[in-house]
C-alpha cells in the first residue's frame, strides 16, 4: 500500500501472554508514532476475547494493522492468522514465518538446513530435566515457544537442577535443553532486505535474560559491536540469512552468541520490542532512522497472506 492509500491503523498491544506489560509499552511508543505521522490511529488492548477482537477490529475498518504484541497469540501466527481471514494488511511476518520462528526446534531446523551455525539441542520433559543430566554442563533450558527469554534457566557446573515451574510446561511437557556457547552476546536487526548493524549487549546478569532486556541499567549496549570486521560481516549475513529462511518481512531481529570462533544463531525475534530499552529502534537511530521513520517504514510495508 501506499501512503495515500493508508489513513487509518489500528494498533494491537497487550495480549494474554506473558509479555503483555512490555507489549503495552511498545505498543503505545508506536500508537504516538502512528499519530504523529498523520495516520488515524485506533488502539486496541488485545485480551483472550477473540470474538471482542474481531469486533473491534470490525469496527475500526483500519487500512493496517500494526501489531505490538509480543509473546504467544501475537506472535506465533495466531493474531497473524485472523488478520489473513479479515484481509488485513499487518506489520512484521506472516503466520507461517511467525509460527515458525517461535517454534524453536522448528527454527534451528531451518537455520541447520541454510547452513547457519546453532547450538546442539535436545527435547526432553520437564520432569526429566529436573531429576537428572540432559546432555553435558553447562546447558540452557527453555520453553519451547516463549519470547523475551521467559523462563530460560542455565544449568552450571557444581550448580543444583533449577526448579521449572515458572516455565509454564506441564511436568510431561516438553522443553528444549541447549549447549551453553559461552562468550559474547550480539544482535542484529534486518528491515526488509537489509541487516542494520549489530549490537553486543553485556550485563552483570548470568545471561541476556527478561530482566536485563527491559529494566532500566539491565544492559549495555555497545553500537555498533566492536568485533573483528570479518566477524561483524558474518554476523549481518547470517541474521539476513536467517530472516530469509523463515520467509520473515518487515522488521525482523537475530540474537547470536560469538565464542571466540564461531557465530551461533540462537533466535529470530520476529516481532521485536519497541520500549525505551529496545534494540531495533537504537540500531536504526544509529543509521540516521529515526522512531517515527521506522514505524511509518512498518506501516507502509504492512501485508497479509489472504
Amino acid at each position: 500500500m501506499s501512503a495515500r492509500t493508508i489513513k487509518r491503523v489500528a494498533v494491537l498491544a497487550g495480549g494474554p501472554s506473558k509479555e503483555r506489560e512490555v507489549s503495552l509499552v511498545s505498543g503505545k511508543a508506536a500508537a504516538k508514532a502512528v499519530s504523529e505521522l498523520g495516520y488515524e490511529m485506533i488502539f486496541i488492548d488485545v485480551t483472550n476475547n477473540v470474538p471482542k477482537l474481531v469486533r473491534d477490529l470490525t469496527d475500526a475498518r483500519p487500512d493496517a494493522v500494526f501489531n505490538a504484541l509480543h509473546g504467544r497469540i501475537g506472535e506465533d501466527g495466531c493474531i497473524q492468522g485472523l488478520l489473513d481471514m479479515m484481509a488485513l494488511p499487518y506489520t512484521h511476518s506472516g503466520r507461517m514465518a511467525s509460527a515458525m520462528a517461535m517454534d524453536k526446534p522448528t527454527a534451528k531446523r531451518i537455520f541447520a538446513q541454510a547452513g547457519i551455525p546453532v547450538p546442539e539441542e535436545t527435547i526432553v520433559t520437564r520432569a526429566r530435566a529436573e531429576r537428572e543430566e540432559v546432555m553435558p554442563r553447562p546447558y540452557v533450558l527453555k520453553p519451547l515457544n516463549e519470547g523475551s527469554s521467559v523462563g530460560v534457566k542455565i544449568v552450571r557446573a557444581g550448580h543444583n537442577f533449577p526448579p521449572l515451574d515458572d516455565l509454564g510446561v506441564a511436568p510431561d511437557g516438553l522443553i528444549m535443553a541447549e549447549r551453553f556457547i559461552p562468550g559474547r552476546e550480539v544482535t542484529v536487526s534486518v528491515m526488509g532486505e537489509r541487516a542494520l548493524t549489530v549490537t553486543e549487549i553485556k550485563t552483570e546478569r548470568d545471561f541476556y535474560d527478561y530482566e536485563a532486556k527491559y529494566a532500566t541499567g539491565g544492559s549495555v549496549h555497545v553500537l555498533p559491536a566492536v568485533l573483528p570486521k570479518a566477524v561483524f560481516d558474518r554476523a549481518m549475513e547470517l541474521s539476513l540469512v536467517a530472516h530469509r529462511a523463515l520467509g520473515c518481512r518487515g522488521v525482523s531481529r537475530a540474537d547470536l552468541r560469538y565464542d571466540g570462533e564461531e557465530l551461533y544463531m540462537l533466535e529470530v525475534n520476529t516481532q521485536p520490542g519497541l520500549t525505551p530499552t529496545s534494540l531495533v529502534p537504537e540500531q536504526a537511530a544509529h543509521l540516521g532512522i529515526s522512531f517515527n521513520a521506522l514505524i511509518g517504514w512498518m506501516v507502509e510495508h504492512a501485508a497479509c497472506d489472504a
